[in-house]
């Protein structure tokens, strides 16, 4: 399973380890594992989602609910990780874009950019920045 925390929370210092490996290698290897990880499971939604419009079928149910809050930390999980969702995942963006299209998920959803502030500001707070 993958961290989001590594793709938010990277940073990449000159340490030297006995093993002649240096610190920021060692978190850069854990950033793109959580990276890699992160892909993986969104690519098993994606094949769960198949070609359907929605995970239940033809109208939003129950798991599009559960499931459309997380794409609010998308844009902060690419930007800290430098990689594009869309590109690995393209059906379930359209997904994403889709539910967002209902007046009741847009209007409930916390703004990407403001969560991505969140992530800066964290970032901050922890000495990462």
């Amino acid at each position: 399973m993958f961290s989001p925390v590594w793709l938010i929370g990277a940073n990449t210092t000159n340490v030297y380890f006995p093993s002649g490996e240096r610190h920021g290698q060692r978190k850069d290897k854990k950033l793109e594992a959580s990276k890699n990880g992160l892909i993986e499971s969104l690519k098993l939604l994606e094949g769960e989602l198949g070609d359907k419009p929605y995970f239940e079928g033809d109208k939003l149910g129950y798991v599009d609910v559960a499931l459309i809050p997380f794409y609010s930390w998308f844009h902060g999980y690419e930007t800290f990780a430098n990689f594009s969702i869309e590109a690995e995942c393209p059906k379930l963006i359209a997904w994403c874009k889709r539910c967002m299209q209902n007046e009741s998920v847009s209007k409930s959803l916390v703004d990407p950019q403001e969560v991505y502030g969140f992530l800066v500001e964290l970032r901050k707070k922890l000495g990462l920045e």
